[in-house]
């Protein structure tokens, strides 16, 4: 509540909300797998129950209170303080040149378009063959200028764009985007 521009969500996703956001890690192989915005870990949790030994889960936020909190209440949880609108140059500093799967809390209906434009670009070029960025918007807000523009940029953004049904447990209820095949490559 203190950071209203900031931090989008009322309370931390719920399971199902988590479950079907992380539905998107492989779960074999040595995925990489990259969060953005990981708040309070709720959806960390249900990546790491997903990802197999070998795998490797990094978390990318920018507020560093919440930096500090991850890596105290999550010391598994690999947490690089970045904004995500650099997410090539993080990950390259953490030796990484592509992933298999993105997982984005950020709070999209409340970010500038440039800002979700140049997020999205990051994704599309960090995503592997294959790979699938996913992240969830809140019902309630889904008429919203910002949820409305966001949602058109996943458009342009993938080839492919899939909503899921509405998880009426997560306060407030939410629907997930499973997109795959970046188109500015």
């Amino acid at each position: 509540m203190r950071k209203p521009g900031l931090v989008g969500a009322v309370a931390p996703s719920s399971p199902g909300l988590a479950r079907q956001m992380a539905s998107v890690v492989p779960t074999s192989g040595n995925p990489v797998v990259v969060e953005l915005g990981p708040g309070t870990g709720a959806l960390s949790g249900a990546v790491a129950k997903r990802l197999p030994t070998g795998g490797r889960h990094l978390a990318i936020e920018l507020d560093p209170g919440m930096v500090e909190y991850l890596r105290t209440e999550v010391p598994w949880l690999e947490v690089v303080q970045g904004d995500a609108a650099h997410l090539g140059e993080l990950l390259a500093g953490a030796g990484i040149e592509s992933v298999d799967a993105v997982v984005s809390g950020l709070p999209w209906s409340i970010f500038p378009g440039e800002l979700q434009k140049a997020i999205l670009q990051q994704v599309g070029a960090v995503l592997a063959p294959g790979g699938a960025f996913t992240t969830f918007a809140y019902v309630h807000a889904l008429g919203m200028t910002g949820a409305r523009q966001f949602r058109r940029r996943l458009d342009t953004a993938f080839d492919e764009v899939v909503t899921s049904r509405t998880i009426w447990r997560n306060v407030p209820p939410a629907l997930t985007y499973v997109c795959r095949r970046p188109t500015g490559r």
